[in-house]
């Protein structure tokens, strides 16, 4: 009896199946054959997600993407599940313990900030994502910012993202502030919109904003707060500028001592000391968090998921706000942002068989849900903001041609590599003094990926 029940299980899988394969709703991708998990769970381990549990009251769309996922593990027999293995700065840890053990039981892929990809590449810990299974060369599905930094001297791919590179630095700008001192906002984004959106301009508004009301030396309002580090990075890229560079050969070469960067730096190190609002002595190092919301800075350098995410830190700021590039210098062509894509990895334990099966299926499950391709990126950030910071800030982002590509990911963290003893210390001191400090230790790294 036993073994007749097993009989009919096993036949009532197989139907389910077959099933699967054949009732495939219009729009969904194409069923490729003979790819079969066994029901093993693939894991995606970030370093966000708190749990992987689905919404108790589901969107539309949320339910769609749960009805589309629903069918990939059923179609190939798997099981996903995304949840943090690390933190931000411990992931790219984990993944190297999870090599150095060497166990290919567990399906996972790793997603890691940029920062921390060059080491588990350079010690061969990462395996290459080129198979027949899927298209990297895919514009519309694969980042191919991503795919260039990633791609090894081997031509093969170590490291991948999806979709459109995410916007980063952005200048958000207190409407109540800037109308108090007499500047029409509205008119940032119509400069934005036709190239007139200048250092120049930037300075004169910052200085129209910084008021010593009670006159006792210290302004009461400022021109601006938030991160000085990238308003820095974003200033030289807009002023037509970089930090490294590949030269003729396809050496990674240091670029900091162009006229541009210096111009750059020395500009922008001018515009923080004399109208930003700086960390207080007793103040954390993300002070400028609070500051911005209490309402007494004209404009504020942060990136866009300080404002623009659900949940973001801005979420319960009384004053309404709006968005742009930070302005284009005097050398520079358009307005950039600089990409900074987490990146998922395959951890170099799988043989290439199920390497291309596991990466299979992470191209089918971050698809876009089907019938919900267009405009999907909006969300909800029309509740946050004015319609013109999402039309045409947000969306501008969005395009390649406002993205820039900073190699310093390829030597380590910009905090390690531009930051520290550079970047961290421009208010106080020279770029060019800083930059001839620094060089010795740029170049031993830069030696070290050269010869690799």
């Amino acid at each position: 009896m036993k073994k007749l029940v097993a009989l009919l299980m096993a036949v009532l899988m197989l139907l389910a199946s077959v099933a699967a394969l054949a009732e495939a709703p219009e729009g969904y991708p194409e069923v490729v054959p003979g790819i079969d998990f066994g029901g093993q769970t693939i894991y995606i381990y970030d370093y966000w997600s708190a749990s992987s549990e689905r919404a108790a009251e589901p969107t539309e769309e949320q339910q769609a993407q749960y009805d589309y996922r629903d069918w990939i593990e059923a179609t190939y027999n798997c099981h996903v599940v995304q949840i943090a293995k690390g933190d931000w700065g411990s992931n790219a840890t984990e993944l190297v313990n999870f090599v150095a053990a060497g166990d290919a039981s567990t399906l996972c892929f790793f997603i890691l900030p940029p920062d921390f990809v060059g080491g588990p590449l350079a010690n061969n810990a990462l395996m290459a994502w080129n198979n027949d299974l899927i298209d990297l060369a895919d514009a519309e599905k694969w980042n191919q910012f991503t795919i260039g930094a990633y791609t090894g001297a081997d031509g093969k791919v170590y490291g991948v993202s999806t979709g459109v590179t995410e916007p980063r630095q952005c200048l958000y700008f207190n409407k109540r502030v800037l109308e108090e001192a007499g500047i029409e906002w509205e008119k940032i984004y119509d400069m934005q919109a036709d190239g007139t959106w200048t250092f120049e301009v930037f300075e004169d508004m910052l200085n129209q904003i910084q008021k010593d009301t009670d006159n006792d030396g210290v302004p009461n309002i400022y021109g601006m707060t938030g991160s000085n580090v990238d308003m820095y990075r974003v200033a030289v890229f807009n002023n037509g500028g970089k930090f490294f560079d590949y030269d003729e050969n396809g050496k990674l070469v240091i670029a900091a001592g162009s006229d541009n960067t210096l111009e750059a730096l020395a500009w922008a190190k001018n515009i923080w000391n004399t109208y930003g609002y700086q960390q207080p002595a007793d103040g954390s190092w993300d002070y400028y968090k609070e500051a911005w919301k209490q309402g007494f800075c004209g404009f504020y350098m942060y990136q866009t998921y300080g404002g623009f995410n659900d949940n973001s830190e801005m979420a319960d700021m009384v004053d309404e706000w709006g968005c742009v590039f930070f302005p284009k210098g005097p050398k520079g062509d358009t307005m950039y942002h600089i990409a900074s894509e987490n990146v998922t990895v395959l951890p170099n334990v799988y043989d290439a068989e199920t390497a291309a099966k596991m990466t299979f299926i992470y191209d089918l499950w971050t698809n876009p849900t089907p019938g919900y391709e267009e405009d999907n990126w909006i969300g909800n950030k029309y509740l946050y903001t004015d319609e013109r910071a999402v039309d045409e800030t947000y969306a501008m982002m969005r395009m390649p041609e406002h993205t820039a590509f900073d190699p310093v990911y390829s030597l380590g963290s910009v905090n390690d590599v531009e930051g520290a003893d550079y970047l961290w210390n421009l208010g106080g001191s020279d770029p060019q003094a800083l930059l001839e400090a620094k060089t010795p230790v740029w170049q031993g790294l830069l030696d070290a990926f050269n010869s690799k």
